[in-house]
């Protein structure tokens, strides 16, 4: 993979605040030709440093005020039992991320539904039906601080 320069690095991080800049706007910007920035973007794209394009979407125009971090723990730490445990959580659309974490719990699962009443349920029907889970913890959000999920490039 090749090394980036400030410019790269400025397409990126203006690409990640507007995802829908035109090529002719971002250019501008950056100091270049639109075919010349055009050009890196797709370089950018097909390197990796570019995983994708979407939309953030507003969660409580949609009806999923509850945010909900949950810590999992394993009955076993053996790679099958975490093999299945992450081809379940895959699996379940209602994980908006998931991560295995070292120190006192095997998983920190990101969650986001509509109510408490909505997170019971995918506490029972979904969460610790999942292969190998024994214990969990939750932590609902009272309060987001800051979520604009943009890297520092």
């Amino acid at each position: 993979m090749a090394e980036i320069d400030r410019i790269d690095r400025r397409i990126l991080k203006l690409l990640q605040s507007d995802g829908r800049i035109a090529t002719v706007e971002l250019a501008e910007k950056v100091g270049l030709s639109p075919t010349s920035t055009g050009e890196r973007v797709k370089r950018l794209q097909r390197e990796g440093y570019i995983a994708g394009f979407g939309a953030r979407l507003d969660p409580r125009r949609l009806g999923l005020e509850l945010l909900v971090f949950v810590e999992v723990s394993l009955d076993k730490t053996t790679p099958d039992v975490f093999e299945r445990f992450a081809d379940a959580v895959r699996r379940a659309p209602e994980v908006l991320e998931c991560h295995m974490v070292a120190g006192g719990f095997d998983y920190l699962v990101k969650t986001r539904v509509a109510d408490m009443a909505a997170y019971r349920r995918f506490l029972g029907e979904i969460l610790l039906a999942l292969p190998g889970v024994k214990e969990t913890r939750t932590y609902a959000v009272m309060e987001e601080v800051k979520s604009d999920g943009l890297l520092p490039v």
